[in-house]
């Protein structure tokens, strides 16, 4: 994989995406204790709040970040348009705020944070396409960037008509749309993006080689069917096609789980770094849903949809996103800071870039605190989710305190090696 100053972004246009995006996770963690065990419910208000806060604020606005790095070193050429991503993340913030005050306090501000959050997405899915364009040979990974935008596209078509009938505008049954709207965007967009970049930055990180990609090439072929399913069920509606869908959703991401495994078992790092470990935690979360929700497709579990969901968001999705940051954003300081100086003068390693103590204390307060949550969820337990929440909001503090630390660190010739 060729990575080239001339591919590259400056980092000044990245660096507002990881700065905002950690700081909705705090915000969002924050605003976990704002749920009743004996109450909470997918389909309630603060659900439908929090649930938008977390993924279009933190995890979406984290991934078009890393797009907008990795999208040209995947795709081997530079962007169409790179500073259209200056104008993404503003009209993704205020139209994420402008969704969550609307499920909270007036209904009728949904459509319009609904439109600001699909013109940022547009353009980035635009952008991308466009970018697409200049490449002269399609590899597997730049089909999964295609195709995942395609369903995010429509995702967020399904999302805005869901928001004019939430809003009073349209006279909808928002129900049935929901589950079409998480399988585009969550499941689809983020899913996929998710498999396709896995096989870009945990070989790199790990040093994994010589492996085959047959089991995450099945994989996206399997959840591509189920996504087309969905958009298929809104107009047929027989329950037995929506057990389908879940089925080959969940066995999609099991045999995802399995190239993971593969990538695990090849490669030649083996350093049990911060990133090591949130990944270890990620994908164990990733695999301990993935048996919790086949198992809830034949036999629901009390509670089952929210703490499979949450172990999903928190512990899969968020330990994945916070591994990597440990790893993208010194990449990039160095890279843009420091490179230029090798061989000249004092420069720091990437591992002087990672403040160590407080990483591996917002590792386990942060692991400490999806195991309560999740474990207070399935059993109703108020007590032990505020424990839970507790050290997640702990954990989510020292994330931010130490996005901050990385993306300002200037070059200390005491703590600096020779490269």
């Amino acid at each position: 994989m060729n990575i080239s100053q001339q591919f590259a972004p400056p980092f000044s246009l990245i660096a507002p995406f990881f700065i905002v995006g950690v700081f909705i996770y705090l915000v969002s963690m924050v605003a976990l204790f704002g749920f009743d065990m004996a109450t909470i419910s997918m389909f309630d208000t603060y659900t439908l709040s929090w649930t938008h806060l977390y993924l279009l604020g933190f995890v979406m606005m984290i991934i078009l970040g890393a797009s907008a790095q990795l999208v040209p070193v995947v795709l081997e050429t530079g962007h169409f348009a790179v500073d259209l991503y200056y104008a993404i993340y503003p009209l993704l913030f205020f139209g994420t705020l402008g969704m969550v005050i609307g499920f909270l306090y007036f209904a009728i501000l949904l459509p319009f944070g609904g439109v600001l959050v699909l013109v940022a997405f547009v353009i980035f899915i635009a952008e991308t396409i466009l970018t697409i364009t200049k490449v002269q040979k399609f590899s597997f990974v730049i089909f999964c960037v295609l195709i995942a935008n395609i369903f995010l596209f429509f995702g967020l078509i399904v999302g805005l008509i869901m928001a004019l009938g939430y809003s009073g505008i349209l006279n909808i049954d928002i129900v049935s749309l929901l589950k079409t709207h998480v399988y585009m965007v969550f499941v689809g967009y983020v899913g996929i993006t998710i498999m396709g970049l896995s096989l870009v930055l945990l070989p790199m990180f790990w040093l994994s080689h010589s492996f085959s990609w047959i089991w995450v090439k099945t994989a996206v072929a399997v959840l591509s069917v189920a996504i087309l399913l969905s958009g298929v069920s809104l107009f047929i509606g027989i329950p037995l096609i929506d057990k389908f869908i879940d089925i080959l959703c969940v066995s999609s991401f099991f045999l995802y789980f399995i190239q993971i495994f593969i990538i695990f078992r090849t490669r030649v790092r083996h350093e049990n770094d911060i990133y090591f470990k949130a990944m270890i935690f990620s994908f164990l979360s990733l695999l301990a849903s993935l048996l919790l929700g086949f198992y809830h497709i034949f036999s629901p579990l009390e509670n089952g949809t929210e703490g499979i969901f949450a172990l999903l968001f928190l512990g899969f999705v968020g330990f994945l996103i916070s591994g990597h940051l440990y790893k993208i954003i010194p990449f990039l300081v160095w890279y843009e800071r420091f490179s230029p100086l090798v061989g000249k003068e004092k420069v720091p390693m990437l591992s002087d870039m990672i403040p160590e103590k407080t990483s591996n204390i917002q590792f386990w307060f942060s692991c400490f605190g999806v195991i309560f949550v999740v474990f207070a969820i399935f059993y109703s337990l108020n007590f032990v989710y505020i424990v839970g929440v507790i050290f997640l909001v702990f954990g989510a503090v020292l994330l931010f305190r130490d996005v901050l630390y990385m993306i300002n660190i200037k070059h200390n010739s005491n703590t600096s090696h020779i490269l």
